[in-house]
């Protein structure tokens, strides 16, 4: 038995009686950071986290600890009962009607890698040897990890995976201040190609001629993968997430069924697609499977974890990101269907004027129902003239419906990368989106 599945049948063990469910989560990781060409920072994680619910009369009560002792699953596991008793004292009966019973998956059987610092240190310096060659200077991070993850509950459920990843992202910065960016994630440092990331970016970085700017308006935008990624991510926030959904509150209410997005868009949460990251099952252990969002442009479905479905009438789609809800469900798979171009310079090359957006950050939501995000780009915006891309820009900042931008959408590049990206201390790439540039008229830049 695997050392998560083992505390975690400890953790039931000591549980209080009745409805209880356990969740571990054991992390090896590794994260190399670096800035002027030059290691800055090495983090090893080994980390242990045992969570476990309780529900009593509707109400779920969570409680978490680092210690696997038998004393401390015992207390852990009273806090949350004392929780759930408390919340139902205060409110009477509540709506979560209880863990879900024991499903089969599919366990996805993948070979896990230990991160190795060895790895990590090759993948800096081939990325050095590359800015150096160029007169730049590559700033980023590397990381790897191995993640366990087992969830136990007293009505039968017994899962547990093993699961690797594996990211490298390289900003390099030319004289001058002008950046680029690329990154990959991978499930294994194998994956990771240093000498290809620090030349796409070095590449934007030194693009010549002056920076030009455009006044605000409406254009016909090319985004890189990495800039679509975050804007799939907000919309898995406003539009898939199944409580919002059920209260009236997602960007879908009312639009199931109907076209939403341009045909040439075929968005789907597909966990088992080894472009993305795998997973088998969710946080509550209720097996995940493909579920198609967006087919040909229409909205088809939502995503669930127990609570939503409770409330929604519905069943769980397998998309709890905590034991008995809390935060909505959200598809954590996504994978946006390629097109019919080659690249991006394909994509280009009918844009008489717009824009070429590497990557956006700083994105948030305005107004849920419409999918209205706000985001700025960064690390590689240029100037597209005459179908070619001509001159870097100033960062321009996004302001349009995500909807509205994919209902825009008029090419896609044939194949999806990886644009997952985080911060990842403690935990693992909570989500993984794989996704094609786009070429869309009309987005609102200023």
């Amino acid at each position: 038995m695997s050392g998560a599945a083992a505390v975690a049948d400890r953790a039931l063990a000591a549980a209080p009686a009745g409805d209880a469910l356990v969740h571990v989560t054991r992390e090896g990781s590794l994260m190399l950071r670096f800035a002027g060409s030059r290691p800055t920072q090495a983090t090893a994680v080994e980390d242990l986290t045992v969570e476990i619910a309780v529900v009593r009369d509707g109400h779920v009560g969570r409680a978490a600890t680092n210690d696997d002792a038998s004393e401390a699953l015992a207390a852990c596991g009273r806090r949350a009962d004392a929780s759930a008793t408390a919340a139902a004292r205060a409110v009477g009966a509540g709506p979560y009607p209880g863990f879900p019973q024991p499903a089969e998956y599919r366990q996805l059987g993948r070979d896990t890698t230990p991160p190795d610092p060895a790895d990590g240190g090759r993948a800096l310096a081939t990325a050095f040897e590359v800015a150096d060659g160029t007169g730049v200077e590559a700033h980023g991070i590397w990381t790897a990890a191995e993640v366990e993850t087992a969830v136990a509950s007293a009505s039968g459920t017994r899962v547990v995976e093993s699961v690797s990843d594996a990211f490298m992202k390289v900003i390099c910065i030319a004289p001058g201040g002008r950046s680029g960016y690329s990154a990959t994630t991978a499930r294994t440092a194998d994956g990771i190609q240093p000498a290809r990331l620090a030349e796409d970016a070095t590449r934007k970085a030194t693009r010549r001629g002056e920076p030009a700017a455009l006044p605000p308006g409406e254009y016909r935008v090319v985004l890189e993968h990495y800039a679509v990624g975050l804007l799939l991510d907000t919309l898995a926030i406003t539009a898939f997430d199944g409580l919002a959904h059920a209260e009236g509150r997602g960007a879908l209410a009312d639009r199931l069924g109907t076209a939403v997005a341009s045909p040439g868009v075929n968005l789907a949460d597909s966990p088992r697609l080894e472009a993305t990251l795998p997973r088998s099952f969710d946080a509550e252990g209720v097996p995940k499977a493909p579920l198609p969002l967006i087919q040909d442009g229409v909205a088809h479905r939502v995503v669930h974890d127990t609570r939503s479905a409770a409330v929604a009438g519905a069943v769980s789609t397998g998309h709890a990101r905590v034991p008995g809800g809390g935060p909505g469900p959200i598809p954590t798979n996504l994978v946006l269907i390629g097109g019919g171009a080659v690249d991006e310079d394909e994509l280009c090359a009918p844009v008489e004027l717009g824009v070429y957006v590497t990557r956006l950050w700083y994105a948030n939501v305005i107004r849920q129902k419409e999918a209205l995000v706000t985001a700025v780009s960064r690390d590689g915006t240029f100037l597209i003239e005459e179908g070619r891309i001509t001159r870097p820009l100033a960062d321009v900042r996004l302001t349009d419906s995500v909807l509205g931008i994919l209902a825009r959408t008029e090419a896609l590049t044939s194949r999806p990368g990886l644009a997952s990206e985080g911060e990842f201390y403690g935990r693992r790439f909570a989500s993984a989106v794989a996704c094609p540039a786009i070429r869309a008229n009309g987005v609102s830049l200023s």
